[in-house]
């Protein structure tokens, strides 16, 4: 009688050592408007820089963005909002400013949820990855 043994494969078996694959989903989130994107992460990031700062250019500082990109953010908001998230102020001896209407603090709000609820969604289906 004949015995044949199974004839081993496993990288371990080589000496070589196998690491665990932990893989995660990733992504993005993005609300779109009529002309494209609405409200994103930098978005919503500019939108808070200008409440705790008081003004476009000084929360376009803050994050190493041009004035004229941010301004160009804003105004795609505003234009794509029922009504503006950011108003101006006039200047006048300390200089204008800006600051969030109502608009504005509640689209922060409405992203920073779903936000959540996208990130909870990822962790959930990445403990599910069988890959």
């Amino acid at each position: 009688m004949r015995y044949i043994l199974p004839y081993i494969t496993t990288a371990e078996h080589y000496g070589i050592k196998v690491m665990e694959q932990n893989y995660q989903l990733s992504g993005r989130i993005w609300i779109e408007g009529p002309d494209g994107t609405y409200l994103g992460a930098g978005r919503v990031t500019l939108l808070e820089n200008i409440r705790d700062h008081g003004s476009i250019s000084a929360a376009a500082r803050a994050m190493k963005m041009s004035y004229k990109r941010a301004w160009n953010l804003v105004d795609s908001m505003n234009r794509q909002s029922q009504t503006p998230v950011v108003e101006l102020t006039t200047g006048g001896k300390g200089g204008g400013g800006a600051v969030l209407t109502a608009s504005g603090i509640k689209a922060i709000a409405c992203f920073r949820a779903a936000h959540r609820d996208f990130q909870a969604f990822m962790a959930d289906r990445s403990e599910q990855l069988n890959l």
